[in-house]
């Protein structure tokens, strides 16, 4: 049992909560998007013995081993988090993430080991999707509920925020080491480095308190005994509604942020470099956008800012590769950039619209699992979809047609979604109460 540290209060208590997500999120996205960046560029010759354009299609498959093992991780992690808390399954995700990303950075490559090098990069990618998986529901209700329900859009953004924040500094790091010796060892230094980030997101999530909301409902007995079977039993709907609802917003992103940079070197005769800072910039943008649009979404509704951002991505489905086959710095650099702020369009509310339907005792399951079901039918097949059509046709256009339909399917599950009302689960007023309500769930 915890106790409330002196001179504590509500305000800062929710801002530790913040602070402690959005630090973690980052720390995860960084690792996840670092393997995303590194099939790109270096994976398929380092790790598969294949012509270019196959190895590039191997390597981003490993990397759709590891959006195919994160609805596991949610599963595994929901459950924990519904029965024990947020704060510890947070904890261990952080572990078993950082854990894989710095091994990957250890491993030995297919010219020293063979085949196993390919089987080992896969298990590590394996760990590193179980550990996102688990990431996402806890570090978004660690802060989505501590807020004031009337705020829950701008309060679940800041987690979300640490997707771009995690980008961009993986990125940041890639470009810093993507000279010669970029193949030889420097792709390596991003992945080691992540031991520092461990270090540094465990002392901030150890110092958080567990959630108000979640305090009450164990407080009050009422904690799920199978979180997962009852999730499947009474809203197995609203789970397949959020895994729906994101297609638009993932596939798209795998398309503007990973896949963007195999088609810019191999077909365009980009500069790696070139293309890595343009991702840089973009990315940092979005760390003001998602927040932006989440704080939005309190005012004018979650599914209004969300639906506006399904529209836009499915009109720029065109005109995104026009501008890229421009090869013009300027232009390269604005289509990336609306690309993914038309991603932040959704991303920013998306936490707030799905942890919505559900309710306290089952939402770490619920919202995580309805997440992450989406890596596998949009987020992991993106990039691997995107790599065949172009080998098949030689073209974008059908790649085009492909984030159009995403944008169709997204659109239809946005308009059958609706969020609970405020009076179907108690536990939600918890953040909003007295001092000393706030001190009891601290101390629980």
């Amino acid at each position: 049992m915890t106790t409330l540290p002196a001179g504590a209060d509500r305000r800062s208590l929710k801002r530790r909560a913040v602070v402690a997500s959005t630090v973690g999120t980052t720390i995860e996205w960084y690792d996840f998007f670092l393997y995303n960046t590194a099939a790109a560029l270096v994976f398929g010759p380092l790790f598969f013995a294949d012509s270019e354009a196959g190895g590039v299609l191997l390597a981003f498959s490993t990397q759709f081993v590891g959006f195919a093992a994160r609805p596991i991780g949610a599963a595994i992690f929901g459950h924990y988090g519904d029965r024990i808390g947020r704060k510890y399954s947070l904890v261990a995700t952080l572990l078993l993430m950082g854990g894989a990303t710095v091994l990957i950075g250890c491993l030995p490559t297919y010219a020293s080991i063979g085949v196993l090098a390919p089987i080992l990069l896969t298990l590590l990618r394996v760990l590193q999707g179980i550990g996102v998986g688990g990431e996402w529901g806890g570090s978004v209700l660690m802060s989505m509920e501590w807020g004031h329900r009337k705020q829950r859009g701008l309060m679940a953004a800041w987690p979300q925020a640490g997707v771009p924040i995690g980008l961009a500094l993986g990125t940041y790091v890639v470009w810093q080491f993507s000279g010669p010796e970029f193949l030889e060892w420097g792709w390596r230094v991003p992945f080691l480095a992540s031991v520092v980030l461990i270090g540094i997101g465990l002392w901030v999530r150890l110092t958080v308190l567990e959630s108000p909301a979640f305090a009450q409902v164990k407080t009050s007995g009422k904690v799920a005994k199978l979180p997962l079977a009852e999730t499947l039993r009474t809203q197995w709907r609203d789970v397949l509604k959020a895994m729906f609802v994101r297609t638009a917003e993932q596939a798209p992103f795998y398309i503007f942020t990973s896949f963007v940079l195999a088609y810019g070197t191999q077909q365009l005769d980009l500069e790696r470099s070139d293309l890595l800072l343009y991702l840089i910039l973009a990315a940092c943008l979005g760390i003001i956008s998602v927040p932006f649009f989440g704080w939005l979404s309190d005012g004018l509704g979650r599914r209004l800012v969300y639906g506006i951002g399904v529209v836009l991505t499915g009109l720029y489905a065109f005109p995104y590769f026009a501008l890229l086959n421009t090869r013009t710095g300027g232009l390269i650099l604005l289509g990336i950039i609306l690309g993914l702020i038309f991603h932040d369009m959704m991303y920013g509310p998306q936490a707030a619209l799905i942890s919505e339907s559900f309710g306290t005792g089952i939402r770490y399951t619920g919202a995580g699992l309805g997440y992450q079901l989406a890596s596998i039918t949009a987020g992991g097949p993106a990039p691997l979809i995107a790599t065949a059509i172009l080998a098949g046709t030689g073209s974008t256009t059908w790649i085009s047609i492909y984030i159009i339909i995403c944008a169709v399917v997204s659109m239809i599950a946005l308009l059958m979604m609706h969020p609970r009302p405020p009076e179907a689960d108690e536990a939600d007023y918890a953040s909003e109460e007295d001092h000393s309500t706030v001190s009891g769930a601290a101390r629980t």
